[in-house]
């Protein structure tokens, strides 16, 4: 248990720490500059303040469902998403790395949310018109998450008396 422990505090501790370091710089040196381009506008820094969810869903609400929506339900689903993946006898070790990736972007933006009312964003990528909506580090560790995710989305879950760790020959269940 203390290897989990060290692995998802670790992880998350990490994606707050440098979430929270590029936002602060991005106050510092972004925050009332025009967009800059690198690589021939497949990127850019654009400083811009979210008070909605990702791409800016739910930033027309009311103040009060926004609290409600934005606020308390992440913080509800984040306390048990930490909980499973803390206590999960069933999680794979790349799945403790994705939820503690996915709980640390969230938990990161959460803080955001209720210390400032916002969320700074200020990177955006995209070809010609195609681009991204504007994100942060937060956001880029909840992505990466999910995409490691994706694998245990579509696996076929086993028979029963089919034993998980013994198909791979690894033990999956030791983080």
């Amino acid at each position: 248990m203390s290897r989990r422990l060290l692995t998802v505090f670790g992880i998350i501790a990490a994606v707050i720490g440098i979430d929270q370091l590029s936002k602060m710089w991005a106050v510092k040196t972004l925050m009332g500059e025009p967009s800059t381009s690198y690589l021939g506008d497949l990127f850019r820094l654009t400083f811009a303040k979210n008070t909605g969810a990702f791409l800016s869903l739910g930033s027309g609400l009311s103040d009060n469902w926004r609290y409600w929506v934005l606020t308390i339900l992440p913080v509800v689903v984040l306390l048990f998403l930490l909980y499973q993946t803390l206590f999960s006898k069933t999680f794979t070790r790349w799945q403790v790395i994705a939820f503690s990736s996915i709980l640390g972007g969230g938990i990161s933006n959460i803080f955001d949310r209720i210390m400032y009312g916002s969320v700074v964003d200020f990177m955006n990528m995209g070809i010609g018109n195609l681009r991204t909506g504007i994100f942060n580090i937060a956001d880029m560790a909840i992505m990466t998450g999910l995409f490691m995710m994706l694998p245990y989305m579509f696996k076929k879950s086993p028979e029963k008396g089919e034993e998980k760790a013994g198909e791979s020959g690894i033990e999956e269940n030791s983080v």
